[in-house]
């Protein structure tokens, strides 16, 4: 979701033999303010100097080939990488000095700490890399050499700038790359196999990459009566579907922001669903009958989110999850279920404990009937190379089948 508010940038550049100062519009994906210091790069410049003008704060406007840009950028990774990796080898052997008792290096760090500088180091490697700049112009079209079409994934992701006032903007590469990105899910979806369909995720929308929860709803025996339900959160509208499909007679779907309601929308018109309303709601929704069943995947992390597009992994506080739990009893009808989707990485992480759960489901008069298990299968949790290893290993997600006490 991009700043409300309409920001600018400017920058002095030579035209024509004369030095002007040239306004753009300023956009952010993550919400970036708008750089205060920017200069002209091209072709000649080189990696290692655009590296330490972008470590230095400043941005860099691109003047060059466009795919010579994507070159830069990959560049620009490959020197953070080396730079984060003598980093972690420092800190780490830091720490087994302070502990030499330490059965390995990796136990001599707390692992929250392990965890919020691996947060440090990517919200570093982002502003970084958002340092390379380039310029569209009022309907999204790039004036460098070997340039794409990019108006379309723009439009979709941005929205229409002012064609009246030959509002051009400046964004970052690689805020670019990510709407070119998805554009591209868009279009070609996110295949969900044990339903046999796609799920098409808009610019914005968490996209539904990890779905090993599905079997898990799948599984769930539903409650005897299930006229009504409620899908918090709704994001792609996955889990509405699924509910849908199960023979849930009225779903009824929130979410707060207007970007996972369209596309939630998208997916229910592709699917040929007449069962599922749309609410746009901070959890639940208002004026509905009372739910039978209520469905809720909240983000698994409790931290402080950096980026709008960060919200659907990270909840600050548990806010999210606290709130559902604490609305529930007057959400649900008397026999009502809550299936709560959520893995216990947190746990292990060392950011939240299984008796704060347990906690949080008592104090909300809440018991747990049953609860289904199911281990990850992505990537992450089999790289034993990365430092959260031992927590990403040994994750498990649940569905907390919840009902009244």
């Amino acid at each position: 979701m991009l700043q409300t508010e309409k920001q600018y940038v400017q920058w002095l550049e030579n035209k024509n033999g004369s030095e002007s100062l040239y306004t753009a519009r300023w956009l952010s994906a993550s919400n970036h303010t708008p750089p205060a210091r920017i200069v002209l790069v091209d072709d000649k410049t080189t990696a290692d100097e655009a590296y330490r003008l972008a470590c230095e704060g400043t941005s860099l406007l691109w003047r060059g080939d466009f795919h010579n840009a994507r070159q830069l950028l990959q560049a620009l990774k490959r020197r953070i990488e080396r730079t984060n990796e003598r980093s972690q080898q420092r800190k780490m052997k830091k720490a087994a000095k302070a502990n030499e008792s330490a059965k390995s290096t990796t136990d001599s760090v707390a692992i929250p700490n392990l965890f919020h500088q691996q947060r440090q180091i990517q919200a570093q490697r982002s502003r970084i890399l958002s340092r390379l700049l380039l310029e569209l112009d009022a309907d999204y079209v790039s004036k460098l050499r070997r340039a794409p079409d990019v108006s379309a994934a723009c439009m979709a992701a941005f929205g229409q700038l002012d064609k009246a006032m030959d509002e051009s903007c400046v964004l970052s590469f690689r805020d670019l790359q990510g709407a070119l990105g998805a554009a591209q899910w868009r279009e070609k979806g996110v295949p969900i196999e044990s339903l046999g369909i796609s799920i098409y995720p808009h610019y914005g929308v968490f996209a539904p990459t990890r779905h090993e929860y599905v079997q898990l709803l799948l599984d769930a025996p539903l409650p005897a009566v299930n006229d009504i339900a409620y899908d918090i959160g709704t994001g792609t509208g996955l889990l509405a579907i699924i509910l849908a499909q199960r023979g849930i007679n009225q779903v009824i779907a929130t979410d707060l922001n207007p970007s996972a309601l369209a596309c939630a929308n998208e997916n229910f018109t592709r699917q040929g669903l007449s069962n599922v309303q749309l609410q746009q709601a901070d959890l639940y929704p208002t004026d509905a009958p009372l739910a039978n069943l209520i469905v809720c995947n909240p983000p698994w992390l409790p931290a402080k989110p950096s980026s709008p597009l960060e919200y659907a992994v990270y909840d600050a506080n548990s806010a999210m999850l606290r709130g559902l739990l604490q609305g529930a009893q007057q959400h649900l009808a008397e026999q009502g279920k809550v299936w709560l989707i959520l893995s216990d990485l947190a746990e292990h992480l060392q950011l939240r404990t299984r008796d704060d759960l347990l906690g949080w489901f008592a104090d909300s008069d809440l018991a747990v009937k049953y609860r289904l298990d199911t281990k990850p299968k992505h990537g992450r949790s089999q790289d034993d190379t990365d430092p959260l290893f031992a927590a990403r290993s040994a994750e498990v997600t649940s569905l907390w089948c919840l009902q009244r006490i």
